[in-house]
């Protein structure tokens, strides 16, 4: 059986991932560049198509793709002239793998649905290196119908696949995470950092919360960069600050209070503020443990 052709739009570092996995896999891949262009020239010359428009990519797809950085960027390819709706087919399956506002899927999904596709939001969790090796952890929602056509697609990607109800639920759930772990990191760089202040070594102090029930993967991750410089986590800081941002958005519009956010809302923007932006989660130990010591 022919596999569906794709429609790749965002290829940065997952997108690149992802779209090098598709092509191990056999499927012929059209892509367009959100940001940069090196992973773009890349996947052309493993044997990708390039479109100049979203418009023109998804004509020729049956399923397309975004992973891009915000909800702006992925309104900003489905709307106006030459974006996606101007090319969809009938029957197509658009999937945005980003981490987007869930009010903004809601409304694209319905504008999609009008013209006899479906929209599914599928935020990804793991990292680059999972993607190459098809094993991302993939929460997608939306048309359930839509969802049984792309899931042997979804599952060539990913090694843990869900779909969790109705349009904007795995938007949803994506910053619930993302708020949960950039808090959680956060929290882990200023031990840290504190254990600097007071003069007790890093690993001392690790050791010690580790042996008990606080140890976790983004423990470790911090940990991993706060004694060997080793970065596992490559998310950066102005993503960060972005997703609790949408976090704290989504909550504000469910008539909701995030009182645990604020921190974590705090401290990511104070670093982005300060030029620190493009700098990776675990690098917040050097950012913090510099402000322990200055005023």
């Amino acid at each position: 059986m022919s596999k569906p052709s794709i429609g790749f739009i965002g290829l940065g570092l997952m997108g690149a991932a992802m779209v090098g996995r598709l092509q191990d896999m056999g499927y012929g891949v059209t892509v367009m560049a959100n940001r940069s262009r090196k992973a773009v020239d890349a996947a052309v010359a493993r044997g990708a198509a390039e479109a100049e428009t979203a418009a023109a990519l998804t004509a020729v797809s049956d399923i397309v793709m975004f992973c891009m950085d915000t909800s702006e960027s992925v309104e900003s390819r489905v709307y106006g002239a030459g974006g996606v709706l101007e090319g969809l087919r009938t029957g197509s399956v658009v999937i945005d793998f980003g981490t987007s506002l869930p009010g903004s899927t809601r409304k694209i999904a319905a504008d999609v649905a009008e013209r006899g596709s479906a929209y599914l939001d599928a935020p990804l969790g793991r990292t680059p290196a999972h993607a190459k090796d098809g094993l991302l952890n993939i929460m997608c929602a939306g048309d359930e119908a839509a969802f049984e056509r792309v899931k042997p697609v979804l599952e060539d990607l990913g090694e843990n696949v869900f779909h969790l109800g109705a349009s904007g639920a795995g938007h949803t759930i994506k910053l619930i995470n993302n708020f949960f772990a950039m808090t959680t990191a956060c929290a882990m760089s200023e031990a840290f950092a504190i254990c600097d202040a007071a003069g007790i070594g890093r690993e001392t102090m690790y050791s010690a919360v580790s042996a008990g029930p606080l140890k976790s993967g983004m423990m470790e991750f911090i940990h991993n960069y706060a004694k060997d410089g080793q970065i596992d986590l490559a998310f950066s800081v102005a993503n960060a600050k972005k997703d609790v941002g949408y976090y704290r958005s989504m909550a504000e519009g469910l008539g909701a209070t995030s009182r645990m956010s604020g921190a974590a809302d705090a401290t990511l923007g104070e670093a982005v503020s300060e030029g620190f932006g493009d700098h990776m989660v675990p690098e917040m130990v050097d950012f913090l443990s510099k402000k322990m010591t200055t005023k």
